[in-house]
């Protein structure tokens, strides 16, 4: 930047640029302080494997939703239609303290269908919601 040191008489159209940075800055800092840092989206709750060599849990309480291919499911390997499945959570969950359910979806699915079997969980008042994938249930 050049700077002119008195002198010249006459009128000059340089323009000051020092506080323009500065509101520029503090601008800057105003809309990085306000804009959210983590992205926001469903909570995801993923089941936990079993240690290897551990026994078979016999009092196995966890719910499953399946979708299959052909978008008809499944609670708990028993056939539920997708408008009777909010009644049949409530129902099951009417007892329990832990309000957890898992939900396996074919991987040809559209995100849709699972979506539609998440939302029916909100309604039945379900806690947390996991989804499965083939990973999770090969331990992996």
């Amino acid at each position: 930047m050049a700077m002119a040191v008195g002198g010249g008489g006459g009128v000059q159209s340089s323009i000051n640029m020092t506080p323009m940075i500065d509101i520029l800055l503090v601008l800057l800092i105003i809309f990085m302080a306000i804009s959210p840092v983590s992205p926001k989206g469903l909570e995801a709750l993923a089941p936990q494997p079993p240690p290897p060599n551990a026994p078979p849990n016999q009092d196995d309480r966890t719910v499953v939703i399946q979708i299959n291919k052909d978008k008809s499911l499944q609670l708990n390997q028993e056939p539920v239609a997708e408008d009777k499945l909010e009644e049949r959570l409530i129902e099951i969950f009417k007892t329990r303290a832990e309000r957890v359910v898992f939900i396996k979806g074919d991987p040809n699915l559209e995100f849709q269908t699972v979506a539609r079997a998440i939302d029916h969980a909100h309604g039945a008042n379900i806690d947390k919601v996991g989804l499965m994938t083939p990973k999770v249930e090969e331990g992996k």
